[in-house]
């Protein structure tokens, strides 16, 4: 596991702390595989803050927005697990 790796682990831990392991890993390993693409979805997120947004509805108006991606990579990780 690299820094990088260990980093958004431990992110997604103290973030997601009632969220199941599993889906924990799940988050963990789709941020991982997909950093640009996460890293565009806190952007936004961030610049909806700057506009006088709440962090809980900045983030629920921006996966919205990119819901149709967002479970492209769900189902594309979900098939690679199948896989294995």
């Amino acid at each position: 596991m690299g820094v990088k790796d260990f980093l958004i682990k431990k992110l997604v831990q103290s973030k997601m702390k009632n969220v199941p392991k599993e889906q924990q890993d799940m988050i963990i390993a789709l941020v991982s595989e997909n950093p640009v693409f996460f890293k565009k979805l806190q952007e936004k997120i961030e610049t909806k803050k700057k506009q006088g947004q709440n962090e809980q509805m900045a983030m629920m108006q921006v996966m919205r927005e990119n819901q149709a991606e967002i479970q492209n990579i769900m189902v594309q990780w979900q098939q690679k697990q199948k896989q294995k």
